[in-house]
């Protein structure tokens, strides 16, 4: 089950400074949360995130596990163990299930919440791709050929179905007619025409005219 967290506000920590928690890390960035990434080294990456105020960057060498995740203030809502040390990671974890938080271990899928789907985004399409865990270069490359396949019109689409989705809701109160409606949108040759050739106006006037004809 793939699942869109919505984390505005929320503390996420992630521990590990290298490659593979630069890549874990990004996945936060635009969510809204409250970053702090901490490790004893940082990656160029992962100190160029904490020069953009991206993510809050602390240097500290973690000697005790159980020490370490006590004095965590703020308190994690998600917690990511990502060093290169597996019994780290593993006391990281242990302990940090104590706050009731969701937990990831680079190196440990039976401990995680959950895992980190590889995202295509482009413009507003997000869509993740997972394998479970057992391969996540060949969902690196899955998520690249997805990336590919979305068009600019593809784009387009999205901006006007939410126009006409904001109009619908005024004037047709009926669930299923709004869906009909919209789906006859997806398969009009006019309004494909001119998301092809970018023209999102000319798109929106037949889009409007065909809702007109729908309510006579």
């Amino acid at each position: 089950m793939l699942i869109d967290l919505k984390l505005d506000k929320k503390t996420v920590i992630v521990v590990g400074g290298g490659a593979e928690a630069y890549r874990k890390t990004q996945s936060f960035v635009d969510s809204g949360a409250k970053i702090w990434v901490i490790s004893k080294d940082f990656s160029k990456d992962v100190q160029k995130l904490g020069e953009e105020k991206k993510v809050a960057l602390l240097k500290t060498e973690i000697q005790n596990a159980k020490t370490f995740i006590e004095s965590l203030n703020p308190k994690p809502d998600v917690f990511l163990a990502v060093t290169n040390n597996r019994e780290l990671n593993l006391e990281l974890i242990k302990c940090a299930k104590s706050f009731d938080c969701l937990v990831y271990s680079v190196d440990n899928s039976a401990l995680s919440d959950f895992i980190l789907p590889a995202v295509a985004k482009v413009g507003d399409v997000k869509i993740a791709v997972s394998t479970g865990g057992k391969s996540p270069a060949m969902a690196r490359v899955l998520r690249q050929r997805i990336e590919k396949l979305v068009t600019p019109d593809d784009l387009l689409e999205i901006e006007l179905q939410a126009k006409v989705r904001s109009i619908l809701k005024d004037k047709v109160h009926d669930s299923k007619i709004r869906s009909k409606i919209l789906h006859e949108m997806l398969n009009n040759d006019n309004i494909k025409q001119a998301l092809r050739k970018g023209k999102l106006q000319e798109a929106e006037e037949s889009a409007l005219k065909l809702l007109e004809e729908t309510q006579k």
